[in-house]
């Protein structure tokens, strides 16, 4: 079984403002524009880093056809002011039990541990490493928005790093509607938490809801996890 956990508002909260700077950062520095309060105005719940940097560019007025030759300049620049400025303990934004419901996931026979987050890739694995989950996902399989702006193609990334799991042994876990809609879109199931900013009655898309870690387990163990 392929477990396939998001990062921001599933197994961290509040874990955003130095990865929101770097992104900004990264904005100003490729392209020279100043994305101020505009940023702010783009919900980043579920989506990815390359999608953010996208939809604030394009309000700013900068053409699709500049952000597509620059995106990996993007990329490497957010990645590189992250690692400068990413606070070196990140543990308190560890959402409660999680540290738990990991340790009792690693030590299943046949589970697989993976990532699928909006996330470019090392940002997402320097702010596991800083907030002590890193040793669950070291080498984990995983879907980033590094290798995809569209969130739904990150599922099947996974699968294919996971060793070409089966979509039947595939669960993706989330808090937001974006999460559920990439599971639906490869056909993989999903179990939301009400852990981020939506509600139980807003992820009702999702096989089922858990409202914290012990939940989440609870519904796991439903499906033979």
């Amino acid at each position: 079984m392929l477990v396939l956990f998001d990062i921001d508002g599933t197994l961290l909260t509040r874990a955003g403002k130095a990865h929101i700077e770097a992104l900004n950062a990264a904005i100003h520095e490729v392209h020279a524009v100043d994305p101020g309060n505009l940023r702010d105005q783009v919900n980043p719940a579920g989506r990815t880093d390359g999608e953010i940097a996208r939809l604030v560019l394009l309000a700013l007025g900068v053409s699709a056809l500049r952000i597509d030759e620059r995106a990996g300049d993007v990329r490497e620049a957010c990645c590189r002011v992250y690692a400068q400025i990413c606070p070196r303990d990140l543990s308190e934004l560890v959402v409660p039990g999680m540290p738990e419901l990991l340790a009792w996931l690693g030590e299943r026979e046949g589970v697989t541990l993976g990532l699928v987050t909006g996330n470019y890739e090392p940002v997402a694995r320097l702010k596991l490493g800083r907030a002590g989950l890193g040793k669950w996902f070291s080498s984990a399989p995983g879907g980033f928005g590094s290798d995809s702006e569209d969130r739904a193609a990150l599922p099947a990334i996974a699968r294919r790093r996971g060793g070409h799991a089966p979509r039947e042994q595939t669960v993706v876990i989330g808090d937001t509607p974006r999460d559920i809609a990439c599971a639906r879109a490869d056909g993989v199931r999903c179990v939301a938490v009400t852990t981020g900013q939506y509600a139980a009655d807003e992820l009702t898309g999702a096989d089922a809801v858990a409202s914290d870690a012990a939940e989440l387990r609870a519904h796991l163990e439903a499906i033979d996890i």
